[in-house]
């Protein structure tokens, strides 16, 4: 391994059944197989080449390092296999303090995008300090808009909301206060 280990860079969380770490190098193919995979990434932007699936690997680990958060690799506990990325996530231009998800294929449907964007929302309002999260979607990404509405989040605005070169692109943003969270967080416990 080159560089600092991804716990240098920030937490590990743990779940039920998930290990939420910041990305490493070693996630590299698992990475660059997700962003090829064109059904699957078709509303995060589509298929991006290896280079391009490169840089926005380095994009996440750099935003570890210079702003001490960023999104988790997402590693299932029983196996070691990575599952995808889940986090907080805010870059310049952004319409809010956002907490996304994409997992791989083969991570949909068990419940995994819960657990930990749980685990997520949790860390980003207890450690990171905000006030609230949203969550930007394509309105034809239905997984992901069932997704926000079990976390509790409302819709807010749609329209081409996002900072170039995602400008033209119409989303949903969806979102709550921590205030909403804890509520609902201490209703559920």
């Amino acid at each position: 391994m080159s560089g600092l280990p991804p716990t240098a860079l920030g937490p590990t969380l743990r779940t039920d059944r998930l290990v939420l770490r910041p990305p490493s190098a070693e996630d590299f193919e698992s990475w660059a197989a997700l962003m090829a995979d064109a059904d699957h990434v078709r509303y995060i932007g589509g298929v991006q080449p290896r280079a391009v699936a490169w840089r926005g690997l380095m994009t996440m680990i750099g935003c570890w390092a210079a702003h001490g958060f960023g999104m988790f690799s997402v590693v299932e506990a029983s196996s070691g296999r990575w599952l995808g990325r889940i986090g907080p996530w805010s870059p310049e231009g952004w319409p809010g303090t956002e907490v996304g998800w994409t997992l791989a294929r083969e991570a949909t449907g068990k419940g995994y995008a819960h657990e930990a964007a749980v685990a997520a929302i949790d860390w980003a309002f207890e450690t990171l300090g905000w006030t609230d999260v949203i969550h930007t979607i394509d309105p034809d990404n239905a997984p992901s808009l069932v997704l926000a509405q079990r976390l509790g989040s409302t819709r807010q605005r749609s329209g081409p909301v996002l900072p170039p070169p995602f400008d033209t692109l119409d989303v949903e943003v969806w979102g709550q206060t921590r205030e909403q969270w804890r509520a609902r967080r201490g209703a559920a416990a």
